[in-house]
């Protein structure tokens, strides 16, 4: 057994125990995928770049089974309140687009069937270990992986040369980066910290080596106090209170609008950010390039912004259809060729196998023709394994998300928000009546 499965087991043990005082997790509804008259109808919903494009071409190519796709709002933007109220109303699609980060609530509130009878070992054994661990809780498969999302620092290549700045490889160098932009263009800022976005603050912390969230034996363990939270908590703040990272929504015209005028030069995203940026401003191709995130020590470090699974909600009678199809999307080089060649993702596929059909699939002229997928590849062997996500991330996003838009110079710091955070999450794992400690 590898030290990596070894803590996977450690983990899974003891998320195991947690989550049957949770619920007596998932449905089971009939699958009459084995007993089709005519092709077999599945639901999915999902808001990934590109997804589209995998739902044509699997119609297209498949004559068995058929898939009605509906694009919805990105989970945190209403996609997770639209699935749990369908889930809720019993007329929820077959198959859902889950990040990681969210999978644990969805399973501890029963929205979902385990997928292991279809989802088998062999499957899980051509994936990235991290993205396995992220999807079994319990000792149970409730998701198919499809991507990993590794950390990338994407930077604007001319303006970096313009301002003769360095291409920062560690944090301290990457303060000293934002000092000499700065001073080079008042109104000019090396990157943007973004208040809507506490899964951006998140990966910061996982980087550094920050366990959230433990399951052991019958009890959560909550911890946003330790060295590596405080560190990155500290640094952050540094930045806001010397002006050093603008601060705009993620995303936002206004964050869009500095892009495009040259007063934003970076943006600390993960591996799908290349798409959006190319999807965002094409008439920049040519000026951007990507590297390692700065890490404490300057060696390849990562933690996971966001990242895609497919679930199969509680009520599907399609099981074994929308495993399929989940696969065929994640898994084959038809799958995720249709995805990356619609241009507007750049997804590192979990499975390892498909990285160079990803590779070959997304143009990259956009930043040079630079081997991005290299990047990726070495950020994801990075990837911190011993975080977990914890039952509760809604509440705890929801909390420091709407702390983080309070925070100014003389009021709430970044440190005031994340106890909060810890404060609620604590709160609505007792009221749900899980033994806590934190």
């Amino acid at each position: 057994m590898t030290p990596f499965r070894s803590r996977t087991t450690r983990v899974i043990a003891g998320t195991a125990t947690a989550l049957a005082v949770l619920t007596a997790c998932g449905g089971g509804g009939d699958d009459t995928a084995n007993k089709p008259n005519g092709p077999v109808n599945l639901t999915f919903w999902g808001w990934a770049k590109g997804t589209k494009d995998v739902v044509d071409a699997f119609n297209a190519s498949h004559t068995d089974v058929k898939v009605k796709f509906e694009e919805i709002p990105s989970g945190t933007a209403g996609g997770y309140a639209k699935i749990s109220n369908a889930v809720k109303a019993g007329n929820a699609p077959d198959l859902v687009s889950i990040e990681y980060s969210s999978l644990p609530e969805f399973v501890s509130s029963g929205a979902l069937q385990d997928i292991g009878g279809e989802f088998t070992e062999a499957d899980r054994a051509k994936l990235l270990p991290q993205t396995v661990e992220l999807t079994t809780l319990g000792g149970k498969s409730w998701a198919v992986p499809f991507d990993a999302s590794p950390q990338a620092f994407f930077y604007r290549k001319d303006l970096f040369e313009k301002y003769k700045v360095q291409v920062p490889t560690t944090w301290d160098q990457f303060e000293k980066a934002a000092a000499q932009v700065k001073k080079a263009d008042a109104k000019a800022r090396i990157a943007t910290f973004f208040p809507d976005d506490p899964t951006t603050f998140e990966a910061m912390a996982w980087q550094a080596g920050a366990q959230w969230f433990k399951a052991e034996d019958d009890t959560w363990k909550v911890n946003t106090t330790d060295p590596a939270t405080t560190k990155v908590t500290a640094y952050w703040q540094k930045l806001l209170d010397d002006g050093l990272v603008h601060k705009n929504a993620s995303f936002s015209p206004e964050w869009v609008g500095s892009l495009k005028n040259g007063t934003t030069l970076g943006y600390l995203g993960a591996s799908w950010g290349a798409g959006v940026l190319k999807g965002t401003l094409p008439e920049q191709s040519g000026k951007w390039a990507v590297a390692p995130i700065p890490s404490w020590d300057g060696k390849p470090a990562s933690g996971m912004l966001g990242g895609t699974s497919f679930a199969v909600t509680k009520d599907s009678r399609q099981k074994a259809a929308a495993v399929a199809f989940a696969e065929w999307m994640s898994t084959t080089e038809e799958g995720v060729k249709a995805r990356i060649a619609s241009g507007t993702s750049s997804a590192f596929p979990a499975a390892a196998a498909l990285r160079p059909v990803a590779k070959q699939a997304f143009d990259a002229g956009y930043y040079g023709g630079q081997d991005i997928y290299a990047l990726f590849e070495t950020a994801g062997a990075s990837i911190d394994p011993s975080w977990a996500w914890g039952p509760t991330t809604g509440t705890t996003n929801t909390t420091i998300k709407d702390q983080f838009g309070k925070i100014a110079p003389g009021g709430p710091s970044l440190a005031d928000a994340v106890k909060a955070g810890h404060d609620a999450t604590v709160a609505e794992l007792t009221k749900r009546g899980l033994k806590v400690e934190g």
